[in-house]
């Protein structure tokens, strides 16, 4: 078997009998049309696995090692149908007249035909390893059913910062594997930024000999509590990078590599200090910050936020960027490149003899101006290398480049504004949860992260459309996405538990219709068996809290406390007494009924205990039957 094609193999959680009475069959996306029938496909050692696609050799192999999985048998595998032979057929027959990554899956008792070509045959085999129940002694019954599906968007993205933290090519594999699976299909690599350059160059090694390596990271939120002391180092060759990129193709997933500027450039300029305005000054350091090491010359940062030291927009400067895009450009083949573009303050610009004098020259009447000039540059290299530039919203400003794409990320307005000159958009604003680094929930026991809050509810009811556009103005919206930004994320298992499962609510916003969205269908049918998975995995996911749970007060006497367990084989245990639950407190089997005497109150407290013993978060209700409020004693 084709070694590329081993995504899930072998750890695939059924959907089993639980999803089968799902309109959606468990599918996550949602398809665009699922029309159930009567009877089954019965699969056994009998069913022929038949391609007639011209791009299905792999497609191929992953199905058949995937019913290995399953059923515990390979499929004999044909070109040709027998007459009244019991098979499954991959074709690309019709396939040209579906949309872009579209596919079909037709079951009736004595076939299932699975229609596609590229990306659409590859997602209509997710659909189908996610729709195929367990079996039943040596048979998978597979019900009739008719799925037409495509996606609502060309570009469905998420992005991860490795510039804050470092982490191996064997979990960005993983990570890519698990975007495939829910059919997103562009991973946006954030590999530059003030705390750590993260790609080989080969002209310029101090990217990576000086620029890859902190001395150390300060401890909690900024400015922090103290310093780690320990060096954060690492980044991938060029080689690993085309692993990467070819890694993703085969699962139709596009990587565009992100090379901040004007700003996030400190560890750039730390290895190339000419890069600056200033090169002979010393990075600022704030006394409040706890450092490890020299605080001398330019420095790579160890702490996070925005910075004034950033590139010169000297010919220097740009002789050396368009050397390192060159180099980029080699090794991803994307249509886009990603130059960042946000949060370059203006200081040091307007400090600098030499800005203000380039400014005069070209008719520059301010600094953002100045920096639309930089922006305007750099696009007319990558354009003429044949690329796209894309950047986040701050490129608006001064004069957006001829041809760039924005990236929205302060709320939906530079979206709105970029649709409205006629530029394509990616909608990721921080304002409607798309940022995964943010708070899940609002309980104390939540990892430290930046702020903010995003539970996957918040994504999930979030339209990429902003309806102030008009409908010529909306066929610019091209796509969403998450970001992850790791400041506050150091091991992979933290990222798993940040992305999941935000990622698959992104996945639905992205892929599914605005009418076929169901959040209660989503979060109650077939989210719990698509965290099963990830639980049997291994993948560290966030774990919910129980369904049907209220975090607010609840007013009354009598109280009847009916939960759902928000993943399949995990527990409820909850208490009353005000301890913290564990597996000691009570085991939730039934719905409860809770007396509380007048003028007294209760706390129900609950946690979920998945599978492999993951833990979620202690949450509360407040049980109040007239109890007076308890106000806190003014301080002496």
């Amino acid at each position: 078997m084709n070694k590329a094609v081993h995504v899930f193999i072998g750890v695939l959680m059924s959907i089993s009998a639980f999803a089968q009475s799902d309109p959606n069959l468990g599918i996550i996306p949602a398809p665009v049309s699922v029309t159930k029938a009567n009877g089954n496909f019965i699969l056994d050692k009998t069913t022929i696995l038949i391609n007639q696609s011209i791009d299905g050799a792999r497609i191929n192999d992953l199905l058949n090692a995937f019913i290995v999985s399953r059923a515990g048998f390979a499929l004999r595998e044909a070109t040709i149908s027998q007459p009244n032979q019991k098979s499954i057929l991959l074709t690309s027959a019709g396939a040209d007249k579906l949309p872009d990554e579209g596919y079909t899956i037709k079951v009736n008792s004595n076939q299932i035909v699975i229609t596609g070509r590229g990306a659409g045959l590859f997602y209509a085999v997710q659909s189908m390893m996610q729709m195929m129940p367990e079996k039943t002694g040596d048979k998978i019954m597979i019900p009739a059913v008719t799925i037409n599906d495509y996606p609502r968007f060309s570009y469905r993205g998420t992005m991860l910062d490795v510039s804050r933290h470092f982490f191996p090519i064997s979990f960005i594999k993983k990570y890519i594997d698990q975007l495939a699976y829910y059919k997103i299909n562009t991973f946006h690599w954030h590999l530059t930024d003030d705390q750590g350059w993260r790609l080989e160059i080969k002209k310029y090694p101090k990217l990576t000999s000086v620029g890859a390596v902190r001395n150390g990271s300060i401890i909690g939120r900024y400015p922090g509590t103290g310093n780690y002391l320990t060096e954060v180092k690492g980044f991938y060759t060029q080689d690993e990078a085309k692993e990467i990129v070819k890694y993703a193709a085969e699962r139709y997933i596009t990587v565009i590599p992100e090379i901040e500027l004007p700003g996030h450039a400190s560890a750039a300029i730390a290895a190339y200090p000419s890069l600056s305005c200033f090169p002979d000054r010393d990075t600022f350091i704030s006394d409040k910050t706890a450092w490890a090491g020299s605080r001398k010359g330019k420095q790579v940062q160890q702490t996070w936020g925005v910075f004034d030291d950033i590139f010169v927009p000297s010919q220097n400067t740009f002789n050396m960027l368009n050397d390192v895009l060159d180099e980029v450009i080699a090794i991803f083949p994307s249509k886009y490149i990603h130059i960042g573009g946000d949060e370059a303050p203006k200081t040091y610009w307007k400090e600098s003899p030499f800005c203000q004098a380039l400014m005069k020259e070209k008719g520059l009447k301010d600094e953002h101006e100045l920096q639309s000039y930089f922006i305007q540059t750099i696009e007319k290299h990558v354009n003429e290398k044949g690329r796209s530039i894309i950047g986040w919203d701050e490129i608006l400003e001064g004069g957006l480049a001829p041809n760039a794409t924005v990236m929205s990320w302060r709320g939906e307005a530079g979206g709105i504004a970029a649709a409205q000159q006629n530029h394509d958009v990616i909608m990721t604003p921080g304002s409607m949860g798309l940022y995964i680094d943010h708070q899940q929930s609002e309980s104390p026991d939540e990892p430290v992260t930046i702020g903010g809050l995003a539970p996957y509810q918040k994504i999930y009811g979030y339209d990429p459309i902003p309806q102030v556009l008009t409908a010529d103005q909306r066929k610019y919206v091209k796509g969403v996405q998450a970001n992850m930004w790791t400041e506050y994320i150091k091991t992979t298992n933290k990222i798993e538990n940040h992305a999941f499962p935000r990622l698959m609510a992104l996945s639905e916003i992205a892929w599914t219709p605005v009418e076929r969205k169901d959040l209660k269908n989503f979060s109650e049918d077939r989210l719990p068996v698509h965290l099963a998975r990830l639980d049997k995995m291994g993948v560290n996911f966030w774990v919910p809290t129980p369904i049907g749970q209220s975090e607010k007060t609840l007013n009354g006497g009598d109280f009847v406390i009916d939960l759902k367990v928000p993943i399949i084989g995990g527990k409820i245990y909850y208490s009353l007494d005000s301890s913290r639950p564990s597996e000691n407190a009570f085991l939730y089997t039934l719905p409860v009924k809770v007396m509380v005497p007048k003028g007294e109150k209760r706390v129900l407290k609950t946690i979920v205990i998945a599978p492999s013993g993951k833990r979620s978060v202690v949450t509360e209700t407040l049980l109040n039957n007239g109890a007076p409020e308890v106000k806190a004693e003014a301080k002496k």
